[in-house]
């Protein structure tokens, strides 16, 4: 009996463990997903905007790709694993040239995280060239 009482401690000690363990995960908090650029000009050449991301999980977060909504916008990513409690960048550029008017567009960061995916966007309104 006693042998028994044993191995059942020991079997709730072990799941106990493994639960504990399924609990650790990677999580990327973003502050702000959407960025208004307003008016801009297209003349003036690429925007920019760096959107912030926070690891909240227990585990470090891994952005594995950043894709674009179209070939006007490009990005750049932490490539680093980003420990919990610290923070990451995606800086997203947007390039007006040649599309004038309003623009919204997604950019998709897939990660490790508990979370796979989350969209940002960015948005404002492109002013033409002046003719000459």
């Amino acid at each position: 009996m006693k042998r028994f009482l044993i191995a059942i401690t020991a079997a709730m000690i072990a799941f106990g463990l493994v639960a504990a363990d399924n609990k650790k995960y990677a999580q990327g908090t973003f502050p702000k997903r959407v960025h208004d650029f307003g008016i801009i000009k297209e003349e003036k050449g690429p925007v920019s905007t760096t959107f912030e991301v926070v690891n909240t999980g227990n585990k470090p977060l891994i952005i594995v790709d950043v894709t674009v909504s179209c070939g006007c916008t490009s990005r750049e990513f932490t490539k680093k694993p980003i420990a919990p409690g610290k923070k990451g960048k995606v800086k997203v550029i947007y390039s007006p040239e040649g599309r004038p008017g309003a623009f919204k567009k997604d950019i998709k960061v897939h990660t490790n995280g508990r979370e796979k995916r989350t969209t940002l966007f960015i948005e404002g309104t492109t002013v033409p060239k002046l003719e000459e």
